[in-house]
């Protein structure tokens, strides 16, 4: 791991509150209101966040649900990784990988799990060529 990037794992509301300006990124009309209520809502599903900093900044975030599913197990599912545009191509996304890849197998995880667009083609080839195989379709339908 680079000693450059220092990562820290988010779990408190202040601490997961603290990413908001880094989704924003990804999210550019959620509201803070918004956001602190669905991480109230989320917090309690096992859900945290991987933040990486460079000289004190927030360059990187990534949500973590840890579950349990009948036909893997229990797993770890990445959730909105996102890089700051500036340090982007820079190996944050493989650092933070191996990071979750290594704490998901200390904590007894079975399986690693994450979504992309069907048109985020940048994202599909990161991922594959991270050791992820596309194994079936995550349908949707808004009501």
């Amino acid at each position: 791991m680079s000693t450059e990037f220092v990562f820290k794992e988010l779990e408190s509301l202040d601490e997961l509150l603290s990413s908001y300006t880094c989704i924003l990124e990804m999210y550019p009309s959620l509201s803070k209101t918004d956001y602190r209520e669905m991480i109230l809502e989320m917090m309690p599903n096992n859900y945290s966040q991987l933040a990486v900093y460079k000289n004190s900044k927030m360059v990187a975030v990534c949500g973590i649900w840890i579950n349990t599913k009948l036909w893997c197990g229990k797993y770890m599912e990445l959730d909105n990784v996102i890089v700051q545009p500036d340090y982007r191509s820079a190996g944050i996304g493989k650092l933070v990988t191996g990071y979750l890849n290594k704490k998901a197998k200390e904590i007894g995880c079975k399986l690693m799990a994450l979504d992309a667009y069907t048109d985020n083609k940048r994202a599909h080839k990161f991922y594959m060529n991270d050791g992820y195989d596309i194994t079936g379709f995550h349908f949707t339908k808004k009501l």
